[in-house]
Formats: C-alpha cells, structure tokens, sequence
C-alpha cells in the first residue's frame, strides 16, 4: 500500500462524539512511552504529523488521521500511565468505549516493547481484547534495541506471556524492521 495522504482531523475524549465519515479504522494503543507516535509516523513515511513526546501521557485524547481519504488511523492514549486516579479511569471508560462500540474498528495494534517481559497493565490488555473478541495484533516495538537472537528470544517470550497463537511483530522505526508486515496488515485491515 502506498500512503499518498495524512492528516490529522480530529482529537475526541468522548467515544460517542465520533461525528466524521464512516470508514475503516485501525487502533494504536500501548503503554506510555512505548513508541505509538514514532510507529505511526513510520508508517505514514511521515516524520512529524503525529506528535512525539517523552513525556509519558502526552496523549490524551481519540486521535483520528484520514490517511488516503479512504480510512482512519486512530493513535490511543497510553495505559500505565501514573495519571490521578479520576483520569485513568476516565482514560480507561474513553479508550474501552470505543474499542468495543466502534463497528468501524478492524484492527487493533497493541504495541509491547520487546526489551522487556510484558507488563500486568499489557497482560490485562491483551486479556480483554481477547474477552471481547476484538481483532488485534501485538507489535513487538523498538527491536533495534536488541540483536537478532535476542529479537527471537524476547519475541517467544511475549508471545507466551500474552497467551498468543502467532509471534509479535518485530518492529522499528529506525531500521524499519516489520514495517512491510504491518503495511500489509493495514491493507488486509481497511477493505
């Protein structure tokens, strides 16, 4: 797939103020810090639409980018973030809200970092995408990190960890490892 256009078009707090045109999407969600913004970015061969920061919590809202006015990618505020409580758990009805109610929804891409063993906040995840049935997928982020066979090693790991049937996606945005497996995902995703 290649992507000719994308742009921001609308942050959202509240699943149900979703408003714009129906088509495809395609979730982001992860821990803070985990690298959604930079993943995106990757993707879209863009290196700033999606704001990056190293600052844990920086997103806060729904964001949806049109990406060749034919579908939405939806970059989600990130879990285990040490938020005041009222806010997590208002992060948390936000994020579950639209995760389960969208029927727009195609996939989900949970992002781990595969430097380290999963943590109870991406284990919880994991087990309530499954709960719900939910399409998703888990990207094993930031793998320029580690060698090949540490890749390997780590990527069995969550694997287990995570209760999955397939390995994760090795992924970076340094050395576009995975990228054409998840471009490819994408397109499965949004016809």
């Amino acid at each position: 797939m290649k992507i000719n256009s994308a742009v921001f078009v609308k942050g959202i707090v509240r699943w149900d103020d979703f408003d714009l045109p129906v088509l495809p999407q395609v979730a982001f969600i992860g821990r803070s810090n985990v690298g959604k913004s930079s993943l995106i970015n990757h993707l879209l061969n863009r290196k700033k639409l999606v704001k990056t920061s190293g600052t844990p919590g920086k997103t806060q809202m729904l964001n949806f980018f049109l990406i060749n006015d034919s579908f939405y990618l939806v970059d989600l505020p990130g879990y285990g973030f040490a938020a005041p409580k009222g806010v997590r758990q208002a992060w948390r009805e936000m994020i579950y809200g639209y995760l389960v109610n969208s029927p727009d929804l195609n996939l989900i891409l949970q992002l781990v970092d595969i430097r380290h063993e999963p943590s109870k906040e991406d284990k919880a995840f994991t087990q309530s995408l499954m709960d719900a049935e939910l399409p998703f997928k888990i990207v094993a982020n930031k793998s320029d990190k580690l060698g090949k066979n540490q890749i390997a090693k780590q990527s069995s790991l969550i694997k287990k960890i995570l209760k999955q049937t397939e390995m994760p996606i090795a992924h970076s945005s340094m050395s576009s490892q995975g990228k054409a497996e998840l471009m490819t995902l994408l397109e499965k995703a949004i016809v």
